[in-house]
């Protein structure tokens, strides 16, 4: 019997010319922390910088139309701008992802960019006084086979429904070229059942990638994709909702799940600000930053899932809605869960021993969090790391949600294991 071809995607990630990104993410090293994570197609990021599109000129091979590869992993050409812009008499700020299938249509894009004014060459995410529709059209300009991706659709500053500098909906944003956005991007801080209340989200994909700005945080939100590992495959992919499941953080962990305000340690939950009244910091009288489950809610047509527990993983760890809709799953991150088993830190030398055995070992870090079973993960980690794993694919956690641009936590364990576990792994 055939076997539906899959294929593993992270296209939210950035090179080193990208502000506030590591040094360390050439393309090179991009290429090999795929094949540790488990990723079989990677976005190039940031084609719009001069330098960075250079070496992905030297560095790519072409595979076939618009599929390109290095170091054993496919690429397609993708980058993250950020719009500025008013619209409605209001100011708007919105992230969006943009994939073009040829360097020729990336430098059509990039001299349109160059004639309106913009400096390519300051930061891999450029931010452009252009709208949205705009952007997207000149896109579709470069190449009819152009695609666009809200980014992280719900943070509150930089996203299409944000609460601070968003639109209430897509239509609102992109008008007459909204069928043409076949997906949106969760973000961290939310997940595909928060978002399945949301009207506009029906028929479309609803997708998760890391904005890995350092290599570590590559594959910390994956989407599993129906289909070949090209950019043919994955249009057609977006185009058909064909997606096997995604993987997600547990939407708590993203530093904008909750209402809050940062400088005066101020953490609500809708119902807590809703209770209070008004949306003002108890402590300062400032407005709350309303975080992402606030603003699902209120764009919602019904119930919108947030981590309330009425969602339960089955053995496998999968998520699994009733109508039909792509499954999702929730992990923590191989470095976060050996870290807190272990009680050091997550860049410690123990982490990193034990993390490039296990992926080794076990074939990748996603096959280790998501697919490897008790027996193998037992006889590879030991006792302690395995049952920290299967805590976490199968939502045996406690979370600390975060709020205002704050990281929340989640943990596997209610205290620390003892000491010893290790035996032979380090």
């Amino acid at each position: 019997m055939d076997i539906e071809p899959q294929f593993v995607a992270d296209l939210h990630i950035h090179s080193r010319y990208a502000y506030a990104c590591s040094k360390s993410l050439t393309l090179a090293n991009l290429a090999a922390g795929a094949r540790v994570k488990g990723i079989g197609l990677l976005a190039t990021g940031d084609f719009t910088h001069p330098a960075w599109l250079a070496e992905l000129e030297a560095g790519l091979s072409l595979v076939d139309y618009g599929t390109y590869r290095h170091g054993g992993v496919n690429f397609v050409l993708g980058t993250e701008i950020s719009c500025v812009y008013r619209q409605g008499g209001k100011a708007r700020r919105l992230h969006l992802l943009l994939f073009l299938p040829s360097l020729e249509a990336v430098a059509r894009f990039n001299g349109e960019l160059a004639r309106r004014g913009v400096k390519l060459e300051g930061d891999g995410r450029p931010s452009v006084g252009v709208a949205a529709a705009e952007l997207a059209s000149l896109a579709l300009d470069a190449d009819p086979a152009a695609m666009v991706i809200p980014a992280h659709i719900w943070t509150p500053w930089y996203g299409l429904l944000g609460s601070v500098s968003g639109f209430d909906s897509l239509e609102e944003c992109f008008g007459g070229l909204t069928p043409l956005v076949r997906a949106v991007e969760t973000g961290l801080s939310s997940d595909p059942a928060m978002n399945w209340g949301v009207p506009e989200m029906a028929g479309r994909a609803i997708v998760s990638f890391s904005d890995a700005h350092s290599l570590p945080n590559l594959g910390r939100e994956l989407t599993i994709f129906r289909g070949k590992p090209t950019y043919g495959g994955l249009k057609a992919a977006l185009e058909g909702n064909a997606i096997a499941y995604t993987v997600e953080f547990y939407p708590e962990e993203g530093k904008y799940h909750y209402n809050g305000h940062r400088n005066c340690e101020v953490r609500q939950s809708p119902e807590e600000t809703a209770a209070a009244g008004g949306g003002r910091c108890p402590v300062c009288g400032r407005p709350l930053t309303l975080g992402v489950l606030h603003r699902v809610r209120s764009l919602s047509a019904g119930d919108a899932g947030g981590g309330d527990g009425e969602l339960v993983a089955g053995g496998d760890g999968l998520i699994r809605p009733l109508d039909g809709r792509p499954p999702f799953l929730r992990l923590v991150p191989l470095e976060e869960l050996l870290a807190e088993t272990l009680g050091v830190g997550r860049r410690s030398k123990a982490v990193g021993k034990i993390y490039q055995k296990l992926c080794a070992e076990l074939g990748s870090e996603l096959a280790t969090l998501a697919w490897v079973g008790a027996s193998d993960l037992q006889r590879a980690a030991g006792e302690q790391v395995a049952e920290a794993v299967l805590k976490a694919r199968t939502g045996r956690v406690v979370a600390d949600p975060g709020f205002d641009g704050r990281y929340g936590t989640v943990r596997v364990w209610g205290e620390r294991p003892g000491k010893g576990w290790q035996g032979g792994l380090l």
